[in-house]
């Protein structure tokens, strides 16, 4: 059972999730890594999402970042939003996406690319911080 599933919606995530990962370790967190769409795969998001046992996701996605609010759409437990940075918004495309939510479907937000804070929020999450 992991403590944390880290999800991106491409593997072009994959230097985001790695920090995120990174930071995880260090706090001795388990963590589930997977590459999976939200618009590419939506059935496979959807059984992974339903049949995992993470106590907080981290979704991480670029553009319309719709990752983390599917996610959220899921699941009851905590998800934290990492938006990805691109080449022609600088990420604010993706940023927007993850914080305008709406009512009843919660997602933390961190910064632009910011792993690194999705893991350490995970952590508080989990009090282990």
């Amino acid at each position: 059972m992991p403590d944390v599933a880290v999800i991106t919606g491409s593997a072009s995530d994959s230097a985001i999730a790695e920090k995120a990962v990174k930071v995880l370790a260090e706090y001795r967190l388990s963590c589930d890594l997977q590459v999976i769409s939200a618009h590419r795969d939506p059935d496979r998001l959807d059984e992974y999402v339903r049949a995992s046992d993470a106590k907080v996701f981290i979704a991480i996605a670029g553009m319309s970042a719709a990752l983390p609010g599917v996610v959220a759409s899921k699941t009851k437990r905590p998800v934290i939003g990492v938006p990805v940075s691109g080449k022609l918004m600088g990420g604010l495309d993706a940023l927007l996406s993850i914080v305008q939510m709406p009512g009843g479907v919660p997602v933390a937000c961190v910064a632009v690319d910011g792993g690194e804070n999705a893991a350490h929020l995970a952590a508080r999450i989990l009090g282990v911080a």
